[in-house]
């Protein structure tokens, strides 16, 4: 028998730690009328680094510590359209010794996520692309979102 799966439900903005408001631009409309499914990609990345960087968690000029992407994941409730401004949400799922699992969800006016995804970054050294401990400034900053 096949096994059931997971269908994905929108969470409220109680669910969410940091919050970052993002206009959307002509230019992220596609030819249907709505911001485009990639564009949901940037804004995750833009929260995520502009929190670390504003936190003093990451120092992307002379940081010896680099977050690299190894996965990504979104799922969407309801389009978006230019223009308007859209909250993004941020939380910590799982923080472990050089990966960090951050969620994301997006939000129109309402209370209910438009889109919701996550972020895996794993940490590595910025010279030799190992794995490297998140330093301590950043593990603190990551906990305050868990």
């Amino acid at each position: 028998m096949p096994s059931k799966s997971h269908k994905p439900h929108a969470q409220t903005r109680s669910a969410f730690r940091a919050w970052r408001k993002i206009p959307t631009r002509w230019i992220d409309n596609d030819v249907y009328g709505h911001v485009n499914n990639v564009v949901y990609y940037s804004w995750f990345d833009t929260v995520v680094n502009a929190y670390l960087i504003e936190q003093g968690a990451l120092d992307v000029a002379n940081g010896a510590t680099i977050g690299l992407v190894v996965e990504t994941h979104c799922n969407y409730f309801a389009p978006v359209s230019f223009p308007q401004t859209v909250d993004v949400g941020l939380r910590v799922a799982h923080r472990g010794t050089s990966s960090v699992r951050y969620e994301l969800g997006v939000f129109g006016s309402g209370d209910l996520a438009v889109a919701q995804g996550h972020f895996v970054h794993v940490y590595v050294d910025a010279i030799t692309r190992k794995p490297a401990p998140l330093p301590t400034t950043f593990v603190s900053v990551l906990d305050a979102l868990l």
